[in-house]
């Protein structure tokens, strides 16, 4: 695509969640859309980074949904040329104490009234499915069949070539420098290869929302917060069908990668990035390992797994997933500047969540009537109240840092 066309919709960002939202219009009746993406490819930025775990377990039933629609679309995608590498293979979430159970069991209401199925299950079946773990402490076991995970990029890539079918255009290498907005709407963008007009720009630019906003003149607290993963090399017993699992107690998860133990968790004291030390033009800082942290996953999950430790590791993930001071997405229309878009905050379900995101941002475009969930995710909560960037940066790494908070 040497000339950019003109289009009604254009998305900011070509990661898993601006993908997403691209093929939900599309299937929604809106093709006429331009993605553009800055890197050389789509899912090559934070997209790259994830684990690919999917879990549909929440603690609400629109949440639940939201994840459920995303397994849907991962299985659709499936059946395409293209696929996003999407394994079905069901998840153990683990409880290592009376308190964490019964929040197990508000859960499995939740799930419930989502229409989600999942099961308690006895540690000896827990211990049939996952057969080198250790559950002789663990206290319960929710199983939930149609959990998996898939491969980031291989999400991204089935993604484009989904939209491609349906006529979205898709360019990369192609950087937003400005966007246009008159009399109070937006018109169009300018960017590194020249001026495209349009009716809508959506921001789903992860760790740069923050900078595209800011062309427009809004300021929205999406916080890039650290997150950090290790894959071992392939260890005895771990089969590619064993399933996810999630240890709350200890804020680890993880799942069989290669033939290795994918281990990540969340930090109870997290690192996180004022987005606006950085430019647009500019990236995040670069994530080092930080081995104290990764050994500490090690010594926490080989209480339920010897091997874990010592095991060599092979590879570590490392990124900067955006977090928002109240956990949730800021999906829809700004009521400041008309056009303007927002699919960001995603609170490390950009990957997992990102064919319910799309589902979200057309509901939230084009139903006259969104729901008062859909409504709750609304950008106006940010621009329309007072807020301080101490104070957003806290809280944001607080949803982080609490993400398995009972």
């Amino acid at each position: 695509m040497s000339h950019l066309p003109n289009s009604e919709l254009i998305i900011a960002g070509g990661g898993a969640v601006g993908l997403g939202c691209a093929h939900a219009l599309a299937k929604a009746g809106k093709t006429d859309v331009l993605l553009l993406e800055r890197a050389a490819d789509v899912g090559q930025v934070t997209t790259a980074q994830g684990a690919g775990l999917c879990g549909q377990v929440r603690d609400s039933a629109e949440r639940i949904q939201l994840a459920m629609h995303s397994v849907a679309v991962f299985r659709e995608l499936q059946n395409s040329d293209l696929k996003p590498d999407w394994h079905e293979v069901g998840s153990l979430r683990i409880a290592l104490s009376d308190k964490r159970a019964a929040e197990f069991r508000r859960l499995k209401q939740a799930a419930e009234a989502a229409g989600l199925d999942t099961d308690f299950i006895d540690n000896p079946e827990a211990k049939r499915r996952w057969p080198s773990m250790d559950f002789d402490q663990v206290k319960a076991v929710l199983w939930c069949p149609s959990d998996g995970w898939m491969t980031p990029q291989c999400v991204a890539k089935a993604y484009e070539e989904a939209c491609r079918k349906m006529g979205v255009g898709i360019a990369t290498a192609t950087a937003i420098e400005e966007i246009i907005v008159k009399n109070g709407r937006v018109t169009g963008v300018k960017t590194n290869r020249g001026a495209v007009e349009c009716q809508y720009v959506i921001n789903a630019a992860g760790a740069h929302a923050y900078h595209i906003a800011k062309l427009v003149g809004l300021e929205f607290p999406v916080v890039p917060v650290r997150h950090e993963y290790y894959i071992t090399v392939p260890m005895e017993g771990l089969k590619p069908e064993l399933p996810c699992f999630r240890v709350p107690e200890l804020t680890l998860y993880g799942r069989v990668r290669d033939g290795g133990l994918l281990l990540g968790g969340w930090e109870p004291k997290s690192m996180h990035l004022d987005p606006r030390s950085y430019p647009l033009q500019g990236a995040p800082t670069p994530v080092e390992e930080d081995w104290q942290v990764l050994n500490g996953f090690e010594e926490s999950f080989s209480r339920l797994f010897p091997s874990a430790k010592g095991a060599q590791r092979g590879f570590v993930g490392k990124g900067w997933p955006t977090f928002t001071p109240d956990g949730r997405f800021i999906i829809g229309e700004s009521c400041r500047v008309k056009g303007f878009v927002m699919a960001g905050g995603c609170n490390a379900h950009g990957i997992s969540g990102s064919g319910g995101i799309g589902k979200l941002l057309v509901e939230s475009l084009l139903d006259r009537h969104p729901s008062a969930y859909v409504k709750s995710l609304s950008p106006d909560r940010f621009t329309e109240t007072r807020w301080s960037w101490e104070q957003a940066r806290l809280e944001a790494a607080r949803v982080y840092e609490t993400y398995y908070g009972v």
